[in-house]
Order: C-alpha cells, then structure tokens, then sequence
C-alpha cells in the first residue's frame, strides 16, 4: 500500500503542476500518467494490472471515454505481436533456439572478446524475431554456466542483455516501442515502413552497435580463462520444419517489401500474415503447438500495448501533446543533426528512469506535434525517438533485458551504470548520424 500511496502523491504533485502552464483535463491526464508510471516504475501492482487501470482512471477523470480507450486494447498491431510470440513458443518448445545459438557460437574463437561477441549477436538475431524479453529469459541460463570466473560473468550477461536491446529494433515485433510506433503511425493514416523496409533501415545502426559494443564489454578480461566448448547438435524432423516455416515466412515479408519505383511488393497485409503463421503451428500433424502452449503468451505486455496506445491517444485528444510542443519551438532553430541528437540524448537518458514503453507512449504524441511544421521529417524525428528509446544500458527498469540481466543477482546496478553510460552515448551518436545521413535519403 505504501508504493501504491507514493504513486497517488506523485501524481497529485504532477496535476498541481501541470495546472501551472496546462489546461485541467491536460494536467489530469499528466497526473494519470505519472501514477501509472511510478506503479510501472515500483512494481506495487503487477505489470497486467497497471496496464488495465487506463479503462477505468481515463473515463474517471475525464480524459477519454471508455469505449475510445478498450478501442486501443485490440489495436491491430497487437495482432502482429501476437503471431510473432507463437511462433517464439513454437521455436521455444521445439528447442530450435538452443541449435541456433550453439551454431552460432560454433562459429566464434574460444576466447573472451569471441564469446562475448557471440552472445551479442545470438542475442540481437534472436530478438528480432522473438521479444527481446523472451530473448534475454533464454539466454540467460547460457551465459551463468559459462565460466565461473565472475568477473566475465558479468560481461556475458550484459553482453546478452545489451545484444537483445541491439537487435530487437532490427524488425517491428522486437520491442514494444517499435509496434507502438507502427500502431500510433496507422492511427494517423500516416504511411510506414514495411517489415523489409523496416529492416533495411535498422540494419545499418545494429551492425554499427555489434560491432562496438561486445569490444567495449570485453575490455579488461580479453585474456582470462573460459573453459567452454561448444558443440552444436543436428537438426532433428521438427525443428527443420519449423526452421522452412521460418524461412517462407522471410522470403514473403521480402517479396512483400516495395522497392519503388521499380517494384511495389506483393500487397500481402504484414500483421495477417504473421498471425497466419502463428496459428499454423496449430495446424494437425503439421504444426507444434497445443492450445495449452498459449498460457506463455505475455498478455500482460499486450496490455501494456494497450496502456501504451491509450496514452498516446489522451496526448493527442486532449491538445496536450501540441502544448508540450509548443514549449520545444527552439528546436527548430537548431541544424537538423542537433536537432536528431538533441531528441535521441533526451529519449536514451530519460528512458533509464522509466519503462521505456510508458516513454515512447508519451513522447510519439509530442514529437508528432513537433513536427506538424516539418512533415516531410515528421516519420524520420519520430522513428529517432523510437529507437533511443530501446536504447538505454545504464538502469535496470529501462529496459526489460536490463532488468532480466540485473535479476541474476551477478551484476549490480554500479557495474550496469558504469558500462551502459558508454553505451548510451554510443547509441545516441549512431542512431543520429544513421538517421541524418541513411534515414533521410529514404523517409
């Protein structure tokens, strides 16, 4: 009750405030906000429970009516992530996860710097095709029973941790802020990028990243002793089934991906065709999973989809998100690259004080007002903001891998901070200089 207490007099503080420069129901909303945030923050309800209280404070305080807020809860983005999490169960169950990841580092030295570099990028693949939470949960185990040397305990973990944070912005399903800004996009009728083109885009900030990274994390212990062999199994009837359901489902996501003005794609719908794998595991004979398999599906995180696009609604609905940019005028005034860094500097570091779901949540409604004066950089300030929002390495509630990885009980919050600070300012300066020079050329 005294988490719960503190939340109440967070956000009774915020309203006060906000009532200094907003309107009531403008600073009402921010109050609810806060209070969702600080119970997100302190853990004092589960994670499906705070995500639900949106249906019941929104209407109560005046700042959506019930049925435009449950409206967010089936959002048809959260269908996308729902066949991608099938098809994670169904790699899960088979083990296929576990035969990639020793393929994987099969093919890397038996050292240190090899190792970590291995796990990096094990990590960052796997989180583009599953959640970067599920990710960093399986690769955990792996990188505890390595070595018993603590101090490259440490790295390897991290190293799966910041991998998985890496990697999940490679495709939109990796990382709920990357869905939360397609569904916030199609709300708006705005045009996004496809899943190729999508991935296209990322690639260029997550070779960047794996390149440097796992060098960081292994400074210091590039000689010591592993004692780790790895020795990759073979395939077995079912995980080559799944490995081809797998790989059709790439090969039409890139026939389905426009290179204009040459090809315009195959017109598929992106989130029915991932549901419609996701429920082919069902399939009899053919497929791998029983309904029963379904009790591992996240809900509370599609609840917090849910939570996430409600917010973003109630700053758009109720001006809040055009008040908020009018205060961020001097920006405009800065060279676009300042600008860019300027929004990535402030996304990564205020992310580490919250959930970075929650952030974006806010942020998308206040950058899209931003740039109602540059809409021709419209998309490129908001998908910036998006992806710093996955990258922030110095606190565990920033990201769910961060706090997966601090869980362990092997890395305390010093040693997080004082790595990942590195690696914000890395992030920052990557996902800023991509966006200026490779972003712009396509968006």
């Amino acid at each position: 009750m005294v988490k719960i207490g503190i939340g109440i007099l967070i956000a009774a503080a915020v309203t006060a405030l906000g009532l200094l420069f907003f309107n009531l129901q403008q600073s009402l909303l921010m109050g609810v906000v806060a209070f969702l945030v600080t119970l997100w923050t302190n853990q004092a309800l589960p994670l499906g429970a705070v995500s639900l209280l949106p249906i019941v404070l929104f209407p109560l305080f005046g700042v959506l009516e019930v049925n435009d807020v449950t409206s967010n809860y089936s959002n048809s983005i959260i269908f996308l992530f729902l066949g991608g999490f099938l098809l994670a169960i169904a790699m899960e169950k088979t083990q296929l996860h576990k035969i990639i990841s020793h393929k994987l580092l099969a093919t890397f030295p038996s050292t240190p710097l090899g190792v970590i570099y291995a796990l990096a990028t094990i990590s960052a693949l796997l989180s583009a095709v599953l959640s970067n939470t599920t990710t960093t949960l399986m690769l955990i185990t792996i990188g505890l029973y390595l070595t018993e040397n603590v101090e490259l305990k440490k790295r390897f973990l991290l190293a799966i941790a910041y991998g998985a944070s890496i990697g999940g912005i490679i495709t939109p399903i990796g990382t709920p802020p990357n869905l939360i800004l397609l569904g916030f996009l199609e709300d708006r009728a705005m045009s996004a990028p496809t899943f190729g083109a999508w991935v296209a885009l990322m690639s260029p900030v997550v070779a960047v990243m794996l390149a440097t990274v796992p060098y960081l994390l292994s400074l210091g212990v590039k000689d010591q002793a592993i004692g780790f062999e790895s020795k990759a199994q073979p395939m077995n009837k079912e995980q080559k089934r799944l490995s081809y359901l797998l790989l059709v489902l790439v090969g039409l996501f890139i026939l389905n991906t426009p290179i204009r003005p040459y090809y315009e794609g195959i017109g598929l719908n992106e989130k029915a065709l991932l549901l419609a794998f996701g429920l082919f595991t069902f399939m009899p004979r053919y497929g791998f999973l029983q309904w029963e398999d379904t009790r591992k599906i996240p809900y509370q995180i599609i609840f917090l989809f849910g939570a996430g696009f409600s917010i973003a609604m109630g700053f758009s609905q109720t001006g809040l998100a055009a008040s908020i940019a009018e205060n961020l005028h001097f920006l405009q005034s800065m060279p676009f690259l300042v600008m860019l860094f300027f929004i990535a500097l402030f996304v990564s570091f205020t992310t580490e004080v919250t959930s970075n779901t929650a952030l974006i949540s806010i942020a998308l409604p206040i950058f899209y007002s931003f740039a109602a004066n540059d809409p021709e950089n419209g998309l490129l300030i908001m998908l910036t903001a998006t992806v710093a929002a996955s990258y922030a390495f110095m606190l565990p509630i920033a990201t769910p891998p961060n706090a997966i990885a601090m869980s362990s009980g092997a890395i305390s919050i010093g040693d997080m901070a004082r790595v990942g600070v590195k690696i914000n300012f890395i992030g920052v300066f990557v996902v800023s200089l991509v966006a200026y020079f490779i972003w712009s050329l396509f968006l």
